[in-house]
């Protein structure tokens, strides 16, 4: 996903706080709420509508039982290799906002910005997840559009890891290969875009010269420094081969977690029924990125259920398995971390409200190493 190099998310007027033009304030952050609040409940409603569906194909009385002999008390496992993917990709977070220069940012405020992002998983291509750039803004200084290189990173590096993990499915199932392989092409091409900063320059300066978008273009243009001074570093080769990496094992972790669900609904544990859940949730979180749908909402759950239906060869396994089990998985990791979001965001506002003393943080020069520590 490509998130709009600007300090103000969807075009927002910038307002300065009374402290001063440079003061992070609370404005940008409220304005954000304000226009992404009806994204947020346009998901909420094809959630509603999509699980609707979902329940209608499986036949209420196939799921139903399939959801009354599952073993709930596996729900704890789940969760916690859900929590495991969070905290791995927080250490690429953290990573990340050293690379591209800030200090001092204390780890509790720093992991609640991160969380805050998740209540804004069912919007569009995920954009609400600028809210994280601009609570770092109201925090430390740093501009949206600096911070929102880092998403763009995390989003990009996330789905490189994905396709890696479906790569080794591929050496068995063969479901949309031509658009993984798509994918991977396009994934890879940004990557050695980003690492060509002159030639983006140039091409910013082109644009800037036309008569239409010149205008908005050098309007924008100091955003597009931000966003481009800190891809640069973010894109170092090391740099993105360890954040693929840290994310494959990161969003594996949600595989084991889809596979525990197959367990629990009457299925042999086995390498097989592993690869299946690997290859099943990596391949339709690729799908449901591509969509831009809000979570991918729609795409992620019909390719969840036919795929199992296509590869889990016991032929016990009924349509009724498969909708419960897409339910079961989408609840353990979407929805949780929506919830998760949204306490985030409470208690960070309570850390915000009022305070005048959030401490000086140093926003210094990215750095210059190329590879993760």
């Amino acid at each position: 996903m490509t998130l709009p190099p600007t300090d103000q998310p969807d075009g927002l007027p910038e307002r300065q706080s009374p402290a001063g033009a440079d003061a992070p304030g609370a404005d940008a952050e409220a304005g954000t709420w304000h226009r992404l609040l009806p994204r947020f409940v346009a998901g909420l409603v094809l959630a509603l509508v999509v699980f609707t569906a979902l329940a209608l194909f499986a036949d209420l009385r196939e799921l139903g039982d399939a959801l009354a002999t599952f073993d709930w008390w596996l729900t704890v496992p789940i969760v916690g290799l859900t929590l495991l993917n969070y905290g791995l990709r927080f250490a690429k977070w953290q990573l990340y906002l050293d690379r591209i220069g800030v200090r001092g940012l204390p780890p509790r405020l720093s992991a609640l910005a991160f969380l805050s992002a998740f209540s804004m998983s069912i919007t569009p291509g995920k954009v609400g997840e600028i809210i994280k750039a601009v609570y770092v803004r109201r925090l430390t200084g740093t501009p949206v559009s600096r911070v929102a290189a880092v998403i763009a990173a995390e989003r990009l590096t996330d789905g490189l890891a994905m396709l890696g993990l479906a790569a080794i499915g591929l050496t068995q199932f063969s479901y949309g290969r031509p658009l993984l392989g798509l994918a991977a092409a396009a994934g890879i091409g940004v990557v050695v875009l980003l690492r060509r900063p002159a030639l983006l320059h140039r091409l910013v300066a082109l644009l800037g010269r036309l008569p239409v978008v010149g205008p908005v273009v050098a309007r924008l243009a100091h955003h597009v420094e931000h966003f481009l001074d800190a891809s640069n570093t973010l894109y170092a080769p090391r740099l993105v081969a360890g954040s693929v990496l840290l994310g494959m094992l990161s969003w594996f972790a949600e595989c084991v977690a889809l596979f525990i669900v197959l367990v629990g609904l009457g299925q042999e544990a086995s390498w097989h029924l592993l690869l299946v859940a690997t290859f099943v949730l990596s391949v339709s979180s690729v799908f449901g990125a591509l969509s831009f749908l809000p979570g991918g909402l729609g795409i992620a759950e019909a390719s969840i259920t036919a795929m199992l239906i296509l590869l889990v060869t016991d032929p016990a396994f009924t349509r009724g398995d498969a909708a419960a089990a897409t339910i079961l998985i989408r609840f353990a990791t979407l929805w949780f971390s929506v919830l998760l979001g949204l306490g985030a965001v409470v208690l960070l506002q309570r850390s915000l409200r009022g305070r005048k003393d959030i401490p000086a943080v140093t926003v210094g020069t990215a750095s210059s190493a190329t590879g993760p520590t």
